[in-house]
């Protein structure tokens, strides 16, 4: 019988024509060396350009990020939380930015948790190191929690974007997790359905040797064409 990642490896090579085209489809994830070499201010930019992108077409804020990276100074924590409210509202009312106050002052919040993750363990890239790669729904939940506008697909995007190794619960993702019997809603919320999806892809990665990366764009393209 053939295991759950052969299913899925089969379905997407035969989507895209052979191994090697699928191959260089999928993203590769950072090093824990690279995770911790990038510095936190490029992380704060990530968190601002997933907040700024959810609910927005993405071209946009691509277009007009010349103009976030000179209103949030380079994203420079230290500078984006000591930001008084006026200033906060005079960089949300910046045409050089897309003009969102909520959005806005979610950056500074991020800025908040960027700052603590600092001193309690000396950068965000170090922190994302030390996070156990067969929990990665409890490292979604954590920003959810501690961070501003970052849970949902923000906060798996970040990662992914950033380059830590995550899947992407997108609705491809969960199309092919239904496929499988894994899920049975198109959208995966309860903790009791997360665990599941956590335990697949620990499954898969321990039949494939894969990263979770990896596999997340597998299960992406195993159901059609892109």
């Amino acid at each position: 019988m053939k295991s759950l990642y052969q299913r899925y490896l089969e379905r997407a090579v035969s989507y895209q024509g052979n191994l090697a085209s699928l191959e260089a489809r999928l993203p590769a994830a950072k090093s824990d060396k690279q995770l911790c070499a990038q510095s936190d201010d490029r992380y704060l930019a990530e968190m601002a350009a997933c907040i700024f992108r959810a609910g927005f077409v993405w071209r946009v804020v691509e277009q007009k990020w010349q103009g976030f990276e000179t209103v949030f100074n380079g994203f420079l924590p230290v500078w984006v939380a000591s930001r008084s409210p006026e200033q906060i509202e005079d960089m949300a009312s910046d045409t050089r930015i897309i003009r969102n106050l909520s959005k806005v002052k979610a950056v500074q919040d991020n800025a908040l948790l960027v700052k603590d993750l600092q001193r309690e363990y000396g950068g965000v890239g170090a922190f994302l190191t030390q996070w156990p790669s067969d929990d990665i729904i409890g490292l979604w939940a954590y920003l959810k929690k501690h961070g501003s506008r970052l849970g949902g697909n923000s906060g798996q995007y970040f990662l992914r974007f950033s380059g830590k190794d995550t899947f992407i619960l997108s609705r491809d993702v969960c199309t092919a997790l239904r496929a499988e019997g894994i899920i049975d809603k198109p959208q995966v919320t309860a903790k009791r359905d997360l665990l599941k999806v956590q335990n697949a892809f620990n499954e898969l990665r321990a039949d494939s040797g894969r990263t979770l990366s990896e596999l997340s764009m597998i299960l992406a393209l195993s159901v059609g064409p892109h």
